[in-house]
């Protein structure tokens, strides 16, 4: 975690990291956060692009979507974030978003490959794949289904719709949905080149991850991706 005791301060900064990674789509997609006294989740309130997101516009809801802190309106996908953690004791966040890139591999039926550092976090095994709908989550049952789908593992395709990281920090969370969308885009590369694709095997690719992602690098990532974030972004944040 950055220190940041405020959740409300991280996720504001954490939409702009999102922003500036090519996870912005106008006013879709959001973050949460666990809250640490039990009291539900506090996620980014709906209306609003990932860079216009202050403190003041991220709400606290329970776990039937009722607004229990704030004066913002709520996202209609609230389920997505609630299931996902009431499912998983041990993890803290989740990033629900709209990359094109990951949206595209999955459309294409693609598994992701570990062809580069990205796609080596998350595979070996195969990403899930959410395919129940490709409608909005707009309930419990649909978010149970989706946490189901995701099971032990930290990322899913929404087929048709998106994708879904979680984390036991914020800040882990963010930085998956960031290198997720960056290993489908330089799979889509590679796959334009019309010639056989060379990853390692299942072997060599845990070895490379276990090498490659310690959990420290992926917060010296988020440090990076925070400290490089436009000035004006980073005191609009907070």
């Amino acid at each position: 975690m950055t220190g940041q005791e405020d959740p409300r301060a991280l996720i504001a900064i954490a939409c702009r990291v999102l922003k500036a990674n090519g996870h912005d789509d106008y006013v879709w997609g959001h973050v949460s956060i666990r809250d640490a006294a039990g009291r539900g989740t506090w996620m980014k309130s709906s209306g609003l692009g990932f860079e216009e997101v202050s403190a003041d516009d991220v709400i606290l809801i329970d776990d039937e979507g009722q607004i229990v802190e704030g004066d913002r309106p709520r996202h209609a996908e609230w389920p997505i974030h609630t299931e996902i953690l009431a499912a998983n004791p041990h993890l803290n966040a989740v990033v629900h978003t709209h990359p094109p890139h990951a949206i595209a591999l999955a459309a294409a039926g693609q598994p992701l490959l570990p062809l580069s550092h990205a796609g080596t976090l998350f595979t070996p095994p195969e990403v899930p794949r959410f395919d129940l709908t490709a409608n909005l989550i707009v309930d419990r049952g649909l978010g149970a289904a989706l946490a189901g789908v995701l099971g032990d593992q930290r990322a899913a395709f929404m087929v048709n719709h998106g994708i879904v990281t979680a984390g036991a920090s914020l800040e882990e969370a963010v930085v998956r949905a960031v290198l997720l969308e960056n290993a489908c885009r330089q799979q889509l590369l590679a796959l334009q080149a019309g010639t056989p694709i060379t990853a390692p095997d299942a072997r060599a690719s845990l070895a490379k991850r276990a090498t490659v992602w310690p959990p420290g690098h992926l917060q010296s990532l988020w440090d990076y991706l925070v400290r490089t974030l436009p000035t004006t972004e980073q005191g609009a944040s907070l």
